[in-house]
């Protein structure tokens, strides 16, 4: 059962927010809005701003200046009924190593007043929601990476909250746990109206994003749609894999970007409508080809001049 969410509603509003450290600009005025139920991804390379933002949005640091709301509470006057209404998944698990997963859950239900059958409910939702019935018992240092990913995700989610912040959740995870990840994200956003602020390095979650805002050196640089951001900074890609020497002697001519691989020639253009004219007026060589469209990664190193991937 999907719940209905009212496309009015923000749930994060910042508006010129501002954090130095003496003399580096960490966050530097930048304003963004986040509705209730969206999956908000915020890029940057290390370094750009995104957990200052991240840790002032929670309470754990203080502004330099701006204003910050979050589900409808002023951070300067609410903090307190803010993270009632936030879990955070950090980039480093903040689990205690040393006791049990259930204890970890356990303490985390009594910050916010869980307690028996109450506890044991919200445990057995997790537990099946996160696959946990097999680590409960066992003391965090003992899991494998994926496992205590899992829990982290379950202690962020103990108090049900309407906000849930990923820091680089799926970082160093294997393929099968990132997805598992994704589908218990997916299926709470469907059911229950969660909405997902998230930071990632990887590109193919930032294209399923509802939202993206791009970061660079604690400035907003680019802000959109997936689609929108890369119908206005990415370009495609003709790859040729026949008629190679012909294709790269007319397009080099032409003053095309070209890139010659072992197997394939690629040749840059700005939007795929002009591919169909330049198969028109030249079909013989286009006996053997594909179109990439632009993407993420694409949007991201034309914004900002940097490869994620390579940070």
């Amino acid at each position: 059962m999907s719940v209905k969410l009212s496309e009015e509603r923000t749930v994060i509003e910042i508006d010129g927010l501002k954090k130095s450290f003496k003399d580096l600009k960490a966050v530097d005025e930048i304003s963004f809005k986040v509705k209730e139920g969206e999956l908000f991804a915020f890029l940057g390379v290390n370094g750009a701003g995104k957990s200052t933002t991240i840790n002032i949005i929670s309470g754990i640091l203080g502004k330099d200046g701006g204003k910050v709301s979050v589900c409808g509470y002023d951070l300067d006057k609410d903090v307190d009924k803010i993270k009632g209404n936030l879990g955070i998944v950090f980039q480093t698990s903040v689990l205690d190593n040393k006791t049990t997963v259930y204890d970890n859950l356990k303490s985390r239900a009594n910050l916010y007043g869980i307690f028996g059958d109450a506890f044991k409910k919200r445990l057995a939702e997790m537990s099946e929601l996160l696959d946990l019935k097999d680590i409960l018992k066992r003391p965090v240092c003992k899991l494998s990476g994926g496992q205590k990913r899992r829990a982290d995700i379950a202690r962020a989610l103990f108090h049900n909250p309407k906000l849930l912040i990923l820091d680089e959740p799926t970082t160093g995870l294997d393929p099968k746990t990132r997805m598992t990840v994704w589908s218990v994200i997916e299926k709470l956003r469907k059911e229950q109206g969660l909405t997902v602020f998230l930071t990632t390095h990887y590109m193919e979650e930032a294209a399923v994003a509802d939202f993206v805002v791009i970061l660079d050196s604690g400035k907003k640089v680019a802000e959109g749609t997936p689609h929108d951001l890369k119908d206005k900074y990415a370009t495609d890609f003709i790859r040729f894999y026949a008629c190679v020497e012909k294709a790269q002697e007319y397009f080099t001519k032409l003053g095309y970007k070209v890139k010659r691989e072992r197997d394939f020639l690629e040749v840059e253009v700005e939007k795929t409508g002009a591919v169909t004219k330049i198969i028109a007026a030249n079909p013989e060589l286009f006996t053997d080809y594909e179109v990439l469209k632009g993407n993420m990664d694409v949007v991201f190193l034309k914004v900002t001049g940097k490869d994620l991937k390579e940070i």
